[in-house]
């Protein structure tokens, strides 16, 4: 490079201005279509190159020493999806400000540029630390001004490592070094001259193939004069990834980047003549394609003239099923156009087949096919007791539903029938009285004229066939499904299940216009088809998964579906007539309530199923889950014995859930286990909870458990999830110092706020509860609830705060056979919390003896199990107060003002 060229540094290179700035360049000079860089490992420069940002004294891997490198400070062209080659000159276009700026700045020099790289091609501001370490500097060869930034042409002049970036008034500036080729020991050694011709003869292929003109490809490698401009020239018009360009530029070694090369040229080879052969057989199938039609028509003709012409025996098939059907006026006008389309396109047409497949569907649609339905309320709750265990709340929703179905169905058949008979009087006495036009007349001035059969214009007919929809909402695997197959079984029903999770698109609903390839209709109608009647039980089952794209948004297409007023014409976009779906009963189910859309949950009547308790997951495993997992496992009911314990310990230690998915699993892996034991000679097996590690492995649920002793500062609390209540402890320690209040474990808002509302409660109460001034002041109180990875929240907390709170400090021991919940207010009331059925089970679970709950809640122990009832004591209370003196070991209530006993049990 000629000292005119390039800026050279001194021996010192000042420091980067503003202390090295990221970059906010806006990489511009992108070609369409390339692919973006991909990252470099931190800190790895391939073998023969200098890291960026080496000091002056690090050694240097190329073949000349350090000192005799040239430095360069040059403007910076950040490359988005290409990389520029030495001794090639690249069309480059730019139109972002701070990529203009380094232009100008170039042009305004010695029209030099460090071209680097980008890593990631989407970043619109890169950094230094998003660009390669190695780049080229170019020399801009020519430029244009066009609307919107320039078009130039660059030219490589050499490879250059980039010892740091500096950004300087608005554009990128690099402080670089050059790198020079690595050549071979000998050139003119016989293996290197015959990998040098090998590359340029497989380029020579791949122009051949790509259909370069060969004029062109002669002139390109003719003019190279070494082995390094020919392996930097091919690798820039060779198809490659740009983290495969950027390492062949990064590797200076001139026979490891022909060898490297040599292998791309090797794929892109393979890749093309596997394309050209592609093209040759699709050119050979398209003419056996005109042949065919030519052959067909004339086979046509001659069947015409035997009369065997199969195309119009199909079609008169399709009009006859057509036919058939009890379509409504404006479906028959659209299909019977679509049928006369038909009979006059060809058959091979692609055209043809679409009309057909639509037809097809048309006639496989149950336009007036019903099923008869069978309401029977005694043998429908014999169904659900047959099939489920547990649910009492669900079952009993589900009856009433069907009942008022029931009573409905009756209404609407009297009045029906009520309606044909005035339609009928009216007929016989227009022909009793020889009824003519005069008489016609007179009869209808005297209001009688007949009323058609089966209208809603008898006095009182309201047609609300399709009643409210039904969506079941609850954790997975607690039987939503299974219940909605039940109502179809008890009804009568045909079952249809359509699945919504993850439909984005509103064609999944609607379906797709006629108009696009590949057109179907939507999963309503293909439910109904499927179902072969006009009134099954239709599920829409995972109805809080649906997404939205911009292809529309599916839950505004349910509305329409579900709403009783619209779906009697619901039109689907691909048969593009009403169809009715009135009839059709919809259950929708769902895992969380709030992810479904406000209007969608307006047109649905939520069912909510809570999960299933210890003692019903133990009898659902014995009547339903085991059973069916000896079946599946090919064992006979006496050849497994599993004991009650063992089911027991699955549910409790190796399960946690809601549902009994994951236990019917559990369940599974030991039969597996006991048909593998008998199947190798054993006559039967019989499993217990010893043997369940054995079987199953250690145990992958860990429950809480009390407090084994009365201890200061330390509250037992319950909490409520989806899988079920447990309890929790609440820990609190006073410590000298700074007077606040820290919390830890991972506490929501709302408990971070119950740990407060404690705080004031203690310090407005200090007299009434024992407390000094000493102790309130110049202490810091810490709360910290365990398990600090699990995010927590919620307010009925407040109680086991207070009380842990309080405890520590007065030193009052906390009962470790208490747990409690609520929620709390400044002046010490207590307020009613959810999920007491759960809570109660857990902390009974966990071998707690008395409950504190709020006195509201006293309706929500209704729903607790007798056993479990019998075995706890609860405490209802209004007031903090009553709380205190229930969970404080030395604590008591006396005339209704707490109180503490002179000497407590210890700590």
């Amino acid at each position: 490079m000629s000292e005119e060229n390039g800026r050279k540094d001194q021996a010192e290179v000042p420091p980067p201005e503003n202390g090295g700035v990221a970059l906010d360049v806006q990489a511009g000079e992108v070609p369409a279509g390339e692919v973006p860089a991909g990252e470099v490992p931190a800190g790895e420069v391939p073998a023969g190159e200098v890291p960026a940002g080496e000091s002056e004294g690090a050694a240097a891997t190329e073949s000349e020493p350090q000192a005799t490198k040239k430095r360069l400070r040059l403007p910076v062209l950040p490359l988005r999806g290409t990389v520029v080659f030495p001794a090639v000159a690249a069309p480059i276009a730019a139109g972002r400000e701070k990529t203009m700026k380094a232009i100008d700045e170039a042009i305004a020099g010695d029209k030099l540029l460090f071209a680097a790289a980008q890593l990631d091609a989407e970043i619109e501001k890169p950094d230094p630390d998003h660009l390669y370490r190695i780049g080229t500097v170019c020399r801009i060869a020519q430029m244009q001004k066009v609307p919107g930034g320039v078009q130039m042409v660059i030219q490589g002049d050499m490879r250059a490592a980039a010892l740091e970036y500096i950004e300087r008034d608005g554009y990128l500036e690099v402080v670089a070094r050059e790198m020079d080729d690595m050549e071979p020991l000998d050139p003119e050694e016989r293996a290197f001259a015959a990998l040098y011709k090998e590359v340029h003869e497989r380029a020579a292929e791949v122009s051949r193939l790509r259909g370069v003109p060969k004029e062109i490809v002669d002139h390109l490698l003719g003019g190279v004069s070494t082995p390094g401009e020919l392996a930097d020239l091919v690798a820039f018009y060779t198809e490659l990834e740009v983290e495969q360009k950027q390492e062949l530029l990064e590797t200076l070694a001139v026979e490891a980047r022909l060898r490297s090369l040599l292998v791309h040229l090797q794929k892109q080879i393979g890749l093309l003549e596997a394309q050209e052969e592609i093209r040759e057989q699709v050119q050979e199938e398209l003419g056996e394609r005109q042949r065919e039609i030519f052959l067909r028509e004339q086979m046509k003709a001659i069947q015409k003239e035997l009369g065997e012409d199969i195309d119009f025996q199909e079609t008169n098939d399709l009009r006859e099923r057509i036919e058939a059907l009890e379509l409504p006026a404006e479906a028959r006008q659209e299909v019977d156009r679509e049928l006369r389309r038909l009979e006059r396109i060809p058959r091979e047409s692609a055209e043809a087949q679409v009309v057909r497949t639509y037809l097809e569907i048309v006639a496989d649609l149950p336009w007036s096919e019903t099923t008869e339905e069978q309401l029977d309320i005694a043998r429908a709750e014999e169904i659900l007791e047959r099939d489920h265990y547990g649910l009492r709340d669900v079952k009993e929703r589900v009856l009433d539903f069907l009942a008022v179905r029931k009573l409905q169905e009756e209404a609407w058949a009297r009045e029906a029938a009520e309606a044909e008979a005035l339609a009928a009087e009216g007929a016989g006495s227009e022909d009793g009285a020889d009824a003519d036009a005069s008489d016609a007349d007179g009869a209808a001035s005297d209001g009688e004229e007949p009323e058609e059969a089966g209208t809603d214009s008898a006095p009182g007919y309201e047609d609300d066939r399709a009643g409210e929809t039904l969506l079941f909402v609850g954790p997975p695997g607690v039987g939503k499904t299974s219940i909605a197959r039940s109502i179809a079984d008890a009804m009568g029903r045909k079952y249809v299940r359509v699945s919504l999770g993850g439909a984005r698109d509103e064609a999944d609903i609607r379906g797709h216009r006629r108009t696009y390839v590949g057109a179907m209709a939507g999963r309503i109608i293909e439910g109904v088809k499927r179902a072969g009647t006009k009134n099954p039980v239709f599920l829409l089952d995972e109805i809080d998964k649906l997404g939205v794209s911009f292809q529309g948004d599916p839950s505004a297409a349910l509305m329409e579906v579900l709403d009783p007023a619209q779906n009697e014409a619901f039109v689907d976009h691909y048969l593009g007539v009403p169809f009715d779906l009135s009839q059709v009963l919809f259950i929708a189910t769902a895992n969380v309530f709030e992810q479904i859309p406000g209007p969608l949950r307006d047109r649905m009547e939520a069912i909510e199923f809570r999960g299933y308790t210890e003692a019903e997951k133990l009898e659902i495993a014995r009547r339903f889950l085991l059973p069916r997992q000896k079946r599946r496992n090919g064992l006979l009911p006496e050849q497994l014995e599993l004991a009650e314990d063992a089911i027991r310990a699955i549910i409790t230690r190796y399960t946690r859930e809601a549902g009994v998915r994951h236990l019917e699993r559990e369940l599974g892996s030991v039969c597996r286990k006991s048909a593998r034991k008998i199947a190798t000679g054993a006559s039967e097996a019989a499993v217990d909870a010893n043997d369940l590690r054995e079987l199953l492995g250690r145990p992958k649920v860990h429950a809480a458990e009390k407090m084994e002793a009365d201890t200061v500062g330390v509250a037992t609390g319950m909490f409520y999830t989806p899988v079920g209540g447990d309890i929790m402890l609440v820990e609190t320690r006073v410590l000298k110092g700074k007077e606040g209040l820290v919390l830890t474990g991972q506490l929501g808002d709302v408990m971070k706020e119950s740990a407060q509302a404690a705080l004031t409660f203690a310090r407005s109460h200090a007299n009434g509860l024992d407390l000094t001034e000493e102790r309130l002041r110049d202490h810091e109180i810490h709360i910290h609830v365990p398990a600090g990875a699990i995010p927590k929240e919620g307010p009925s907390a407040g109680i086991a705060m207070a009380v842990a709170l309080v405890s520590a400090l007065g030193d009052h021991p906390v009962r470790h056979d208490v747990a409690m919940t609520g929620e709390i207010t400044l002046s010490g009331r207590v307020l009613p919390i959810g999920g007491v059925k759960e809570k109660v089970l857990g902390a009974a679970r966990a071998g707690i003896g008395e409950i504190i709950l709020p006195a509201v809640n006293e309706g929500d122990l209704e729903d607790l199990p007798d056993h479990v009832c019998d075995q706890l004591e609860f405490h209802l209370v209004d007031t903090l107060d009553e709380a205190l003196a229930a969970a404080l070991a030395n604590g008591s209530l006396e005339g209704g003002t707490l109180a503490f006993a002179e000497n407590g049990p210890d700590a």
